[in-house]
């Protein structure tokens, strides 16, 4: 199985690309998880919408090769951060998304605000959440960077169960 795995930071030590590094590595050799790259995609437009932007096919490609798309983004002022919304509004009318199992990792407990605005957006982009694959994990102010996530049992316990749940769940639908 392939999923894809997107940071909603683009910071060098950022806690939501250190957990899906950490999934990356505590999955089952049955399963493959793709880090996507959204730091190169040009702010959204309509009108370019339709052009080939290589960054902007590389994502869609990657989202229509996987069986599933782990997002973990941080909340910023109580929204979704703002490269996350942008590589949403990418997707938002293409056929990659719609219908997607999505797992969704806050590495934050008090980031609620941008959890629910992104299952908001998600939701009516036609994502399909798993929500009982979603996660959240205290890694704000941890200093754990991916290997340190690994190493943590409850951490690393809560990620692997997460993504045990995800892909279980994207199995038995597949008819």
């Amino acid at each position: 199985m392939k999923l894809l795995a997107l940071s909603g930071s683009l910071r060098r030590t950022s806690y939501n690309t250190a957990a899906i590094q950490a999934l990356k590595r505590l999955a089952p050799t049955s399963i493959e998880i793709v880090i996507g790259d959204i730091s190169s995609l040009p702010l959204f437009n309509p009108d370019i919408e339709n052009n080939d932007i290589p960054t902007v096919q590389a994502l869609k490609s990657n989202l229509a090769q996987a069986s599933g798309l782990i997002i973990a983004s941080p909340e910023y002022a109580h929204g979704i951060s703002g490269p996350m919304k942008n590589a949403l509004d990418w997707l938002v009318s293409g056929v990659e998304f719609p219908y997607k199992p999505i797992m969704l990792v806050n590495t934050s407990p008090r980031a609620s605000h941008a959890l629910n605005a992104l299952i908001e957006v998600i939701t009516t982009m036609s994502g399909d959440i798993i929500e009982s694959a979603n996660v959240t994990v205290p890694l704000l102010s941890s200093e754990l960077d991916a290997d340190g996530i690994v190493e943590n049992r409850e951490i690393s316990a809560v990620l692997s169960n997460g993504l045990k749940e995800f892909c279980q769940r994207i199995e038995a639908s597949i008819p």
